[in-house]
């Protein structure tokens, strides 16, 4: 087979990894079989236009994925398929969390086995990674989080990043730092439940701000501040949970001259930030001083990793985060850690990306069309949709007849802070569901809305 030439794909990722991305496509297609003898490194290497250390690295790839074997003398041959050892464990693929608000599951092959790569290293180095290890991260992991978040304008020292075991933990060592119990915490008028629960845990008041089309008012900010004494500022900039909304820059400036006015801290939690191509930069950019960013990859690659890249305001507010996650945590797995980072390496992470995003558009596109007559919220890339009940029509009664069906439902009053809960509900798009049963699923919500149906 010494005449094979692969076609190099142009999805952005490493000209090696691209070559063992076609030996293994080449395989699925049939084009190659086990036993083949691929062409000689510096062969493939004038074939491809390519430098021979490329051609290397790219056999080198293809043979950690256990996709060739290299004979010293003979050359390297199309190694014999492994078999799976097993597969899905029908007993894990029905436990899913419906009030949660996940991005749509992958149901692309060629990407899923990508991700199993990642598995196979992870696998590889499994005794290393079972051991325990620094609170915020090794040197290697560090690097790939600076390198993912310059996706959100960040630039920040390695000594001022932790790599920690998700948002929610990270929020709550954040404030172990910041507040005592009964300091005041301000927050949007609704805001994320699991704030609201690390509050109570915390015993912290929480101040809700009045918010309108762009986010929180500048001006009420201000008030509130003088007012309330507050030690620190929570915000979801970024497609907002629940409403969808997306602060524009020039609101995020706004924000960010008061809080620079008062000196006060900002914990920006940014987990939506990485799914919009077009998402403004992070606030933390306008208030690096005052920022404490969180960078959550639940939303972005998978809930299941429990893991974020946080930055803090400065190389002592990093000690103080570390010694709190220790405190809180111990330190993020080094599994899930190590899995990212391959990941991010080997444009895994971006193809991820970039499929949760043409699906969570995709999906919001149904949501419009059944949707039609209603008054909501949403955004192209939101998963979710910010849905006010017609008049006559309970959020109580909804959800009542929504039991036991796949789509996720939310009250507005897991996520009201400032005032009383009204008639919202936030509607949930992703998750394992698929766009045939979301479709079904909001045709019956829509049923269910029909004023025939609220008699009784």
């Amino acid at each position: 087979m010494n005449d094979w030439c692969p076609e190099i794909s142009q999805n952005g990722s490493p000209r090696y990894v691209a070559i063992a991305d076609a030996i293994l496509r080449d395989l699925e297609r049939g084009v190659l079989h086990a036993g083949d003898r691929l062409p000689p490194q510096r062969k493939l290497a004038e074939l491809l236009g390519l430098d021979f250390t490329t051609v290397s690295r790219g056999y080198s790839e293809a043979q950690k994925r256990g996709l060739v074997e290299s004979h010293v003398g003979r050359g390297t041959f199309i190694a014999a398929q492994r078999a799976r050892a097993s597969g899905p464990d029908p007993e894990r693929t029905g436990d899913e969390d419906l009030t949660m608000n996940m991005p749509p599951e992958l149901r692309d092959e060629r990407l899923q086995r990508r991700m199993r790569e990642g598995l196979e290293y992870v696998g590889d180095n499994l005794t290393p990674l079972l051991r325990y290890q620094s609170s915020t991260g090794s040197d290697r992991d560090k690097s790939a989080a600076m390198s993912w978040l310059g996706k959100r304008g960040l630039s920040p020292s390695a000594e001022c990043v932790a790599i920690t075991p998700g948002a929610h933990a990270t929020i709550l060592a954040i404030l172990t730092i910041l507040a005592d119990p009964g300091d005041t915490i301000l927050c949007e008028a609704v805001s994320y439940p699991g704030l609201r629960a690390i509050a109570a845990r915390l015993r912290l008041n929480l101040q809700g701000l009045p918010m309108d089309k762009e986010g929180i008012d500048p001006g009420a900010l201000d008030r509130t501040i003088q007012e309330h004494n507050p030690r620190a500022l929570y915000l979801t900039p970024t497609l907002h949970n629940p409403t969808t909304l997306t602060v524009p820059p020039q609101r995020r400036r706004q924000v960010a001259e008061v809080v620079n006015a008062h000196g006060l801290h900002v914990i920006e939690d940014d987990a939506y930030g990485f799914v919009p191509a077009d998402a403004p930069a992070a606030l933390a950019t306008h208030a690096p001083d005052l920022t404490w960013y969180i960078g959550g990859l639940s939303k972005c690659l998978g809930g299941g990793l429990r893991l974020a890249y946080a930055t803090a305001p400065s190389s002592r507010c990093a000690l103080s985060l570390g010694h709190a996650l220790r405190s809180t945590a111990v330190m993020a797995s080094p599994i899930s850690t190590a899995l990212a980072t391959r990941w991010i390496e080997e444009g895994t992470a971006d193809e991820i990306v970039n499929y949760v995003r043409a699906e969570s558009a995709a999906r919001q596109e149904i949501a419009t069309e059944l949707l039609s007559g209603l008054e909501y919220q949403s955004a192209p890339n939101a998963f979710n949709v910010w849905l006010r009940l017609p008049e006559g029509a309970g959020r109580a009664n909804l959800m009542g007849r929504l039991t036991g069906r796949k789509i996720g439902i939310m009250p507005s009053d897991a996520f009201t802070v400032l005032g009383k809960p009204d008639e919202h509900v936030r509607v949930c798009l992703g998750g394992s569901i698929s766009r045939d049963e979301l479709r079904r699923g909001l045709l019956l919500m829509t049923d269910s809305l029909h004023p025939d149906a609220w008699v009784g």
